[in-house]
């Protein structure tokens, strides 16, 4: 009887260790690109999106380093600083020619605040957000994809070892409701971390923002799902800022990041 008892608590714990470890995390209902190769695509979001020379510039050169013949490629970014969704004005940006660009957009990548999971008010207005936008975005023809933002660390207040769970349930959740793709930026970072617990892909400062090469992680990561390509021997490393083995670890991240993802 004690013998039972006793494997009973060890599969209990193991089942609660895998939980934590975001085995039984739900599944994407997207598993792929949704629009072939992307032209027009805005970015919304906030100071995540901006820091490090902008992500939609480093997603840009890594389409046209793997691809130079892509052509007429047009990515904006309209960011806030520390915005939720709801801070910005969706049919403004998405109507043709108000931000520049004539055409519609073809994708539109959505990030919330980073500190959405921290409060149920915070998520249940997320998970309005992301229909009302999408809803906004499909008016013009264009598809919805979600930036699944990174965990904080250390010193940040917010740091905590289930925050990317939390983070992962939302996105997942919201992206599957509306028919959005989901982008792992954080559980690239995850994986980073994992692999090399001494990288730094968060600044020192606030262990919020991304860091140089935390920015370049989260861009090989979006271009691998919106483009549906891999990253891996991609030339592009920030015009040398980037070193080569570092570049290279990061690229290999991402791809493994999102091909594990999509492949739940």
């Amino acid at each position: 009887m004690l013998n039972r008892i006793v494997l009973l608590l060890q599969s209990c714990l193991l089942v609660a260790l895998l939980s934590v470890a975001g085995v039984h995390a739900a599944s994407p209902t997207i598993k792929q690109p949704q629009v072939d190769t992307p032209k027009r695509v805005l970015f919304v979001g906030n100071s995540y999106l901006y820091y490090g020379d902008s992500l939609h510039n480093h997603v840009s050169r890594l389409v046209t380093a793997g691809d130079p013949s892509v052509k007429g490629l047009q990515c904006k970014s309209a960011t806030i600083g520390g915005a939720p969704l709801w801070h910005h004005n969706i049919e403004h940006l998405t109507t043709p020619g108000n931000i520049g660009i004539k055409e519609p957009f073809e994708l539109v990548i959505l990030q919330g605040n980073s500190t959405t999971t921290s409060s149920e008010p915070a998520i249940k207005r997320f998970h309005e957000d992301v229909k009302r936008f999408s809803a906004e975005i499909a008016k013009h023809g264009g598809k919805t994809a979600l930036y699944m933002t990174h965990a904080h660390v250390k010193p940040s207040k917010f740091a905590s070892p289930d925050m990317i769970r939390k983070v992962e349930a939302l996105y997942v959740e919201a992206g599957n409701a509306v028919g959005a793709l989901v982008i792992p930026v954080g559980l690239a970072f995850e994986e980073a971390y994992r692999q090399r617990p001494d990288i730094k892909l968060h600044k020192d400062f606030d262990g919020s923002h991304p860091d140089l090469i935390g920015t370049y992680l989260a861009a090989c990561t979006v271009y691998a799902s919106v483009y549906g390509k891999s990253p891996v021997g991609n030339s592009y490393d920030y015009y040398g800022k980037i070193d080569k083995e570092t570049a290279a670890f990061l690229q290999k991240v991402a791809d493994e990041t999102v091909k594990k993802f999509y492949g739940r």
